[in-house]
């Protein structure tokens, strides 16, 4: 009895799987296409942040990442001690295997070694729901840093790279739209104090937010 309901599982499950298939690439060949506000148009100036410098990505890791738009910047502020890195990226669309690269894979790729990891709730403002964000210290060598990062969808903010890839069949599916940003900051860790470089990175993410919605898609 126990193979017939295994066997049974497997069936259903693997009908599930290819009726799933058959929704996404249809909802792909339907895609909408979508356009951002160009990233290099974003503030170089937000309340008390300043940018000091912009960053530049090289043609191979262009080519590799494979964005449709990209910002590299630091920003920093009077009065705190540390600057904040701002990275986004941004995917027009994922139907042609573009898509962003996890920083839980590539940041270990770069030589920096994971030593905490977990979420964290911000709330930008009264009006809405806090998002919640990947909150990551990373290390290499005598270094450290505090890293935040989420995908930003259609009007969504997403923490998990698994329930990314469940909003994109269901957006496809239901909007035909497979855009989607990776948006990081990174806030070096001074003396150990990785509460005092986490609080700048919050503060940081609570100034900008606002200002980004209207450079990505709603």
């Amino acid at each position: 009895m126990a193979s017939i309901l295994k066997n049974r599982f497997a069936l259903i499950l693997t009908l599930a799987l290819i009726g799933q298939g058959i929704l996404y690439y249809s909802a792909f060949a339907l895609e909408k296409p979508t356009q951002n506000k160009p990233l290099a148009l974003f503030a170089k100036d937000i309340g008390d942040w300043h940018m000091t410098q912009e960053g530049h990505i090289d043609k191979e890791t262009l080519d590799m990442l494979r964005a449709d738009d990209t910002l590299t910047r630091t920003y920093e502020k009077g009065g705190y001690a540390v600057p904040a890195g701002f990275y986004v990226a941004y995917f027009k669309t994922q139907r042609t295997g573009q898509s962003p690269h996890s920083p839980k894979n590539c940041l270990p790729g770069s030589g920096w070694e994971p030593l905490q990891e977990g979420t964290l709730d911000i709330s930008i403002s009264p009006e809405r729901a806090p998002i919640q964000v990947n909150r990551y210290i990373v290390a290499r060598g005598d270094n450290a840093s505090v890293v935040l990062y989420w995908y930003q969808t259609r009007q969504r903010v997403i923490a998990s790279d698994y329930s990314a890839k469940i909003w994109l069949v269901l957006d496809s599916i239901r909007y035909h739209r497979s855009d989607t940003a990776l948006v990081r900051v990174i806030v070096p860790v001074i003396q150990g104090n990785d509460t005092q470089a986490t609080e700048t990175a919050v503060y940081f993410v609570k100034s900008m937010f606002p200002l980004l919605q209207g450079y990505l898609p709603s």
